[in-house]
C-alpha cells in the first residue's frame, strides 16, 4: 500500500510542477551531460580540422585579407 503510495504521490507532484525529492540534482547532471556534449563536439571539430589543415588555411586567409585591408 505505501509503494502505490508513493508512486501517485510522485505523478501527483510532477503534474502540479513540483519535483519529487529524488530529482534534486538533476540539474547539476544535465549541465555535466550538456558540457560532455560540447566537449565531445570539440574534439571531433579539432581532429577534423587537424586531419585536414582547416584551421592553417582559416588563419592563411584572415591574415591575408588583414595585410589586403593595411596596404
Amino acid at each position: 500500500m505505501t509503494t502505490l503510495f508513493v508512486l501517485v504521490s510522485s505523478f501527483a507532484g510532477l503534474a502540479g510542477g513540483r519535483r519529487p525529492r529524488t530529482e534534486r540534482g538533476q540539474a547539476s547532471a544535465e549541465y555535466a551531460l550538456v558540457l560532455l556534449g560540447v566537449a565531445a563536439v570539440a574534439l571531433l571539430v579539432s581532429a577534423w580540422a587537424a586531419k585536414t589543415d582547416g584551421i592553417g588555411r582559416l588563419f592563411d586567409a584572415v591574415m591575408d585579407k588583414l595585410v589586403d585591408s593595411v596596404k
